[in-house]
């Protein structure tokens, strides 16, 4: 990394919203603006606003993992319990793409999956805190489980997760845009991320689909903005979800929830 653009990615990360965000994205970000000619304030203004789109505009209050830590370890180490349901379903509203799914939560996994059920892998990408949502997948006792995401606290807590409730998984974090996770599973879940991707690079949709490793895929859309707007989005989204298999040839199955719009495909 050359000096000027070293300075760049710690001034970013001068802001306590964009501190824990993967330095790799912010770095790839501000190679991207750094082209553009603009001011070095104007430049540090759109860097943060584009992690603003992709991260931090979901959990704008941040998450205080070391409450949650001191929470989930004088929890029982069975994800079925009453109390840890609880604690999971309290947690996953800090972040507002699962917050939006906490309605249906019963229902969505259970629908879109049945098919593939009992699943052993899963490969989760941009997963902010769907990893918690463990409990109401249909999975097996010995599930594998990989997941990632920009925010290093984030993959921090999910380890701990993971070790404290005895799960084989793994996360870590990742810039999808400049590489695609190439563990396989049975299933790869692409969870309202596209969207958020293509703020940055917008033709990374279809080539997440094509380069994962998984012969099938749950890939969802939102159905609103995160204000609650509608404006269209559940068509427009279906449509450019259209465009983006253009000619796989793939078998596809589509569900509708409230919030949020979700596609099965089966490579």
């Amino acid at each position: 990394m050359d000096e000027q653009l070293e300075k760049m990615v710690k001034q970013v990360q001068d802001g306590a919203k964009y501190r824990s965000i993967h330095p790799d994205l912010i770095e790839n970000i501000a190679r991207i603006e750094l082209k553009k000619g603009r001011s070095w304030k104007d430049s540090i203004k759109a860097i943060r606003n584009k992690l603003h789109q992709v991260g931090s505009a979901y959990q704008p209050q941040g998450i205080d993992y070391e409450r949650l830590y001191s929470e989930m370890k004088s929890l029982p180490q069975d994800i079925h319990n009453p109390e840890v349901r609880r604690f999971l379903i309290q947690t996953m509203g800090n972040h507002a793409s699962t917050r939006e799914r906490l309605q249906v939560l019963d229902q969505f996994f259970l629908e879109t999956l049945s098919s593939l059920s009992p699943i052993d892998s899963i490969l989760d990408v941009a997963c902010g805190l769907n990893p918690l949502a463990l409990a109401w997948m249909p999975v097996t006792p010995s599930i594998q489980l990989t997941v990632c995401d920009i925010y290093v606290d984030q993959v921090e807590f999910l380890n701990s997760f993971f070790e404290h409730f005895n799960i084989h998984g793994k996360a870590y974090c990742c810039d999808l845009t400049q590489q695609i996770p190439q563990e396989k599973a049975q299933i790869g879940l692409v969870l309202k991320t596209i969207p958020c991707l293509e703020q940055i690079d917008k033709n990374i949709g279809a080539k997440i689909l094509q380069d994962l490793p998984c012969q099938n895929l749950l890939v969802s859309f939102p159905a609103q903005s995160l204000s609650g707007k509608k404006k269209g989005m559940r068509h427009f989204y279906s449509e450019h979800f259209q465009t983006l298999l253009h000619n796989t040839g793939w078998d596809v199955s589509t569900f509708s929830f409230p919030n949020e719009q979700a596609f099965l495909i089966k490579k």
